[in-house]
């Protein structure tokens, strides 16, 4: 038989706790200095990885969609949004640039570890990002023949409702243009100072980023879009 004998704590070791438990020794600073660069290094790793697959924070650098957004604001882009459904007429979505958009330059942003940290603090709305990207409202989707006339939007011939639109918020006119399969027809909520496919014409779905959901900033104007 195997034998048994309780432990007798002697003056140097409390009842009930082993030996192991009695000089537990604070990092020293050696230990952390290794540390911190490794922390930093994961924080850094997890931004970019949200960033790139889930979700990334806008700077706002024009006036085109007030006043639901202007400038300075920073929104929240979900980048997988359309992974569970298609754009639909109102989003509010983010995506790349058109070739021949006006005002739009392609910065270089550098490579290796000083592209990925711009790419976060731009995620995180510390940094302006380039004008690669638009962000604008989903108007027409594919199939649709879109048409402004009389200061409005209509679609198939019937009169668009657009409440994110102040009162008495004018249209200039254009069209009709059928949306093509595979594209999407985008305007900004500014209507007479905007960018958009009146302009540049209707966008591929392909190109879009994802869907603005939320405002961040400032705090006190923070809501969901």
């Amino acid at each position: 038989m195997i034998g048994w004998r309780p432990a007798l704590a002697t003056a140097q070791e409390p009842p009930g706790l082993p030996p192991f438990g009695l000089h537990e020794e604070a990092p020293s600073r050696g230990q952390l200095a290794k540390e911190i660069p490794l922390l930093i290094g994961l924080a850094i790793l997890i931004a970019f990885l949200v960033k790139t697959f889930v979700a990334q924070a806008f700077y706002i650098p024009s006036g085109s969609m007030i006043p639901q957004l202007e400038i300075g604001d920073r929104v929240v882009v979900s980048k997988v949004s359309y992974d569970f459904h298609d754009p639909r007429r109102g989003d509010i979505i983010v995506f790349d640039a058109p070739p021949g958009a006006p005002g739009v330059t392609h910065n270089s942003k550098g490579k290796g570890v000083g592209r990925i940290v711009r790419d976060i603090f731009e995620s995180i709305g510390i940094l302006q990002p380039s004008t690669e990207e638009y962000i604008k409202r989903v108007i027409g989707l594919p199939g649709d023949t879109v048409q402004g006339k009389d200061g409005h939007v209509f679609i198939d011939n019937r009169q668009l409702a657009e409440p994110y639109l102040p009162a008495g918020t004018p249209t200039t006119d254009f069209g009709p243009v059928v949306v093509p399969k595979g594209g999407l027809w985008v305007m900004g909520d500014n209507r007479t100072n905007s960018s958009d496919s009146r302009v540049f014409g209707w966008i591929r779905r392909n190109t879009v980023v994802g869907r603005a959901i939320l405002r961040v900033w400032p705090f006190g104007r923070a809501a969901f879009l």
